[in-house]
């Protein structure tokens, strides 16, 4: 079993984006800005902003962090997103969710400019990527492919099944494995028999948010394992809770060939294609 390092990977990335924001500012091309937008103060949107901030310090982005209390109108956020959208010195734009309930998450991120929306949800990029034409991809999927390709998994040809349908993880990692020609079965919540189709993937991906969800007996041999789940469990540590991913590691990983580890493996990819979208989108706009 050869563990997927994501921690490991994200930095080697993040030292080539830094050079390459070095070789722009020599050239007198601006440096990038990423914007992220924080409503209310749900602890784990928190650490994950704060995260990205260190992300941007790394690689030498700019970045500007909006926070605003969980009483803001829709209204008052769309407008917070115009002035972003209007604004030349930010060239990419996050919203993070989950938002009050009270607002519409599908309004707030269709608002979003699509040439500054690097988490990849606006409409036109999502029908781009599903063209296979140049975009800014989602963050979590895109993250597993630079991951693969690190690695050099061949994925041409293997089967491959996505556990997951949502519209940010499983609809978008599905057709990035199609396009690198993997034959893609996407399971569900109303999949019958989830084994019958998991024991035959030489691939599977883990979306589904259910903890140690994916079993060893659900796997083959030899298997490829990319957990994309994390649900923070309580637990009497020091922080009060455990991060647990959607595949039962322990028993897996005896069986499985390549495997992520959560935390440390899909979530600093995700954040790291933030920053690729980011520098793509100074490139390009």
């Amino acid at each position: 079993m050869q563990l997927l390092n994501g921690n490991l990977v994200s930095k080697q990335i993040k030292l080539e984006i830094k050079k390459e924001v070095d070789e722009l500012i020599a050239k007198g091309i601006k440096r990038p800005h990423l914007a992220a937008i924080l409503v209310g103060n749900d602890g784990a949107s928190i650490t994950y902003v704060a995260a990205k901030e260190k992300d941007c310090k790394e690689v030498g982005f700019d970045s500007t962090v909006l926070k605003f209390n969980e009483s803001i109108t829709e209204a008052e956020l769309l407008n917070e997103v115009e002035k972003i959208n209007a604004n030349t010195e930010i060239d990419g734009l996050i919203v993070q969710l989950p938002l009050p309930k009270h607002i519409n998450e599908k309004k707030i991120t269709e608002t979003i400019s699509w040439k500054k929306d690097v988490d990849g949800f606006h409409p036109y990029n999502v029908g781009l990527m599903f063209k296979g034409l140049p975009c800014f991809l989602p963050a979590t999927p895109y993250g597993v492919i630079k991951l693969l390709e690190h690695y050099n998994i061949d994925t041409t040809g293997k089967n491959c099944v996505v556990i997951g349908r949502s519209d940010i993880v499983g609809k978008p990692m599905s057709a990035l494995m199609l396009n690198k020609n993997c034959t893609v079965t996407i399971c569900h919540s109303k999949t019958v028999d989830m084994s019958s189709f998991t024991q035959k993937a030489d691939i599977i991906i883990a979306a589904v948010g259910i903890p140690n969800y994916l079993k060893a007996e659900m796997i083959k041999e030899g298997a490829i394992v990319i957990d994309v789940g994390i649900t923070r469990v309580n637990d009497e540590s020091e922080k009060g809770y455990k991060l647990i991913g959607d595949v039962d590691f322990e028993n897996v990983s005896k069986k499985a060939a390549f495997i992520t580890p959560v935390p440390g493996g899909v979530g600093p990819m995700t954040r790291v294609a933030l920053l690729l979208n980011t520098l793509l989108s100074v490139k390009t706009n």
